[in-house]
C-alpha cells in the first residue's frame, strides 16, 4: 500500500506570515497610541469682570522627543492664549511643547459657562500625530458675577445701638459698599405715653419722632427723641415717619417684626440689642387738688387732669372724716370743681389717686374772712341788763359764752336766729361776751343813766361782732346808746374797757 506523503511546509508558511503580520501592526500602533498630550485645566472667577478664566495645562507624554501643536479647537470658542512675561501673549496653536515638558495657556469663558472643553491636535518630531481634549465642568459654583460696587438696599445689612430710656439710637450700614443709586432706607425713633411700666394700652406719641436716612455718602445716622417723665414706650423702627402708629390701641396694628433687632424679617436685618423699651416710674397724670372753704363749714374741692403729662383719666377720691367717701373720675385735659364735703366731714380732707394722697392733697376747713359775724344787741335799766345774739344766715351755728358778775349762761345760736340772756343788773360794770369757737372777746360795759346812783335804761341798738377769726387781731366796734352809754369792744382773749 502506497501512503500519500504529507507536506507540512504550507500550513507552517501561512502560520509564519501571520505572526509576522500581526506583529507589524504592534509596532505601528503601539507607537502611535503611546504619544499623546494630556490636557487638564483649572477655574477661578474674575469678579472685576465677571467671567471665568481657565488656565490650560497641556503635557507632552514623551520624554525624548517636542511636540508642536498644530490645531486647537476650544469650547466655548474663545481664545486660548500663552501668556509670555514681557510681551503680548500668542496663540495656544503653534505653541511648542518641550521634551516631557508642558505649555499653559488661558482662555477666559462667560460666568454663566456650564463647562469649557479644549481640544488640541499635536505633532511630534518623528512626525507621529495625536489628538486629545480636556473638558473642565463649570457649573459646580454659582455663575461668576462682577463684584458689587454698590448694594442693594433690599438686601443690605445694618447694625444699630439703642438705649430707651435716654431715647437715644443709632444705626449704621454694614461692609464697605454704599447703597446702589439714589436707594435710600429710613429708620425712626419714636416714644409714647403709657399706662404701665410694662406693654399696655393705649399709647400715645409723645414729642415728635425722629426719622432719618442711610443712602448717597450717608452711611450712619443717629436719632434722638423726647422721653415723657412717666411711664414710656420707646421703639426704634423700620422705615420713615409714615410708619408710625398713633395710637397703639387694643387690638390696633402693631410694629412687630418692623422693629430693629426682631427675629423677624426686615428687623432681623439689622444687628444689636433689642429696638423697644417700656418702663418709667409715675403715672402719665398730673392729678391736683384745690380747697374752697364756705361759711356754712362745707369745702368745695376742685380736681384737676390737666398738666402737660395727663394723657389718661385720672379717678379721684376725696375722703372726709366720719367715713365720708366721694369718687370722681376727671378725663385728661379736664377739671372737676363740683365736690363739696359736707360741714360734719370737712374736718380733715384727703385726696386720693390709687390709693395714696397726691400731693397737696390735704385740707381742714378754715373760715374765711369775708364770712358775716355774729352781731349782740343789749337791752338795759335800772332792774335788768339783757344780751341777745344774732347769728347771720348762711354760716355755722356759733357757741356764744354770755357772763355777768359770777353767773354765765351759754347759747348755740343757729344760722338766721337769735338767743337772748337776761342777768338781774348788779354791781358789776360790764358783761363778757365770748364765742370761743371763732376765738373772739366782747366786753359790754353796764352804765344806764336816769336810776339811783345815776339810773336811766334803754336798747341798744343791734351791733356786728366784728373783726378778724381766731389769729388774727380784732377791730373793735363802738356805738352809743341814747338812753345810758353801753360800748362794745372785741378782741381775741383780751379785753379792752372804755368808760363814757
Amino acid at each position: 500500500m502506497i501512503r500519500p506523503k504529507l507536506s507540512l511546509r504550507r500550513p507552517l508558511a501561512v502560520l509564519a506570515a501571520a505572526l509576522i503580520g500581526m506583529t507589524g501592526a504592534a509596532a505601528v500602533a503601539t507607537p502611535a497610541s503611546a504619544h499623546h498630550t494630556t490636557i487638564t485645566g483649572t477655574v477661578v472667577c474674575d469678579q472685576l469682570s465677571g467671567e471665568r478664566v481657565i488656565t490650560w495645562r497641556v503635557v507632552n507624554s514623551e520624554r525624548d522627543k517636542a511636540a508642536t501643536i498644530k490645531k486647537v479647537t476650544a469650547d466655548p470658542s474663545t481664545p486660548v492664549q500663552v501668556l509670555v512675561p514681557g510681551a503680548d501673549p500668542v496663540n495656544l496653536q503653534g505653541t511648542a511643547i518641550p521634551r516631557g515638558g508642558s505649555v499653559e495657556a488661558v482662555q477666559r469663558v462667560p460666568g454663566d459657562a456650564k463647562s469649557a472643553k479644549l481640544t488640541v491636535e499635536a505633532r511630534w518630531d518623528n512626525r507621529r500625530e495625536q489628538t486629545n481634549h480636556g473638558t473642565v465642568k463649570l457649573d459646580r459654583d454659582e455663575p461668576c458675577k462682577p463684584a458689587p460696587k454698590c448694594v442693594d438696599a433690599s438686601q443690605a445689612k445694618y447694625s444699630h445701638t439703642f438705649d430707651g430710656p435716654k431715647g437715644t439710637a443709632t444705626v449704621k450700614l454694614e461692609g464697605n459698599l454704599p447703597l446702589c443709586e439714589d436707594q435710600k432706607q429710613y429708620f425712626t425713633l419714636v416714644s409714647y405715653f403709657a399706662p404701665r411700666p410694662q406693654f399696655a394700652t393705649p399709647q400715645y406719641v409723645y414729642g415728635t419722632p425722629d426719622s432719618d436716612f442711610l443712602g448717597g455718602t450717608q452711611t450712619e445716622i443717629e436719632l434722638n427723641v423726647e422721653v415723657p417723665e412717666c411711664y414710656t414706650q420707646v421703639d426704634l423702627i423700620w422705615g420713615g415717619l409714615d410708619e408710625v402708629i398713633d395710637p397703639l390701641v387694643e387690638n390696633g396694628p402693631r410694629y412687630g417684626d418692623k422693629k430693629l433687632g426682631e427675629k423677624g424679617a426686615p428687623g432681623n436685618r439689622s444687628s444689636g440689642p433689642p429696638g423697644w423699651y417700656n418702663g418709667g416710674d409715675k403715672n402719665c397724670t398730673t392729678p391736683t387738688s384745690t380747697f374752697a372753704s364756705s361759711c356754712d363749714g362745707t369745702v368745695t374741692v376742685s380736681l384737676s387732669n390737666d398738666g402737660k403729662i395727663s394723657k389718661y383719666p385720672v379717678e379721684f377720691e376725696v375722703r372726709g372724716e366720719n367715713g365720708w367717701s366721694k369718687k370722681v373720675t376727671v378725663e385728661p385735659g379736664k377739671a372737676d370743681n363740683e365736690t363739696v364735703v359736707p360741714a360734719e366731714n370737712a374736718g380733715k380732707i384727703e385726696v386720693l389717686v390709687d390709693g395714696k394722697v397726691i400731693e397737696g392733697g390735704t385740707y381742714s376747713w378754715e373760715r374765711p374772712e369775708d364770712c358775716p359775724l355774729p352781731t349782740v344787741t343789749t337791752e338795759a335799766d335800772c332792774e335788768t341788763f339783757a344780751l341777745t345774739a344774732t347769728n347771720p344766715e348762711g354760716g355755722l351755728p356759733v357757741k356764744v359764752e354770755f357772763t355777768y358778775g359770777d353767773k354765765t349762761e351759754t347759747r348755740t345760736v343757729e344760722p338766721g336766729k337769735s338767743e337772748t340772756v337776761t342777768f338781774k343788773a348788779g354791781d358789776d360794770e360790764a358783761a363778757l361776751v365770748v364765742l370761743p369757737e371763732l376765738g373772739l372777746e366782747l366786753e359790754v360795759i353796764y352804765a344806764p343813766e336816769g336810776c339811783e346812783g345815776g339810773g336811766g335804761g334803754g336798747e341798744e341798738p343791734g351791733l356786728p361782732v366784728t373783726g378778724a377769726a381766731a389769729g388774727g387781731i380784732a377791730a373793735g366796734a363802738i356805738a352809743l346808746l341814747a338812753v345810758g352809754a353801753v360800748l362794745f369792744v372785741m378782741a381775741r382773749r383780751r379785753r379792752i374797757h372804755f368808760t363814757a
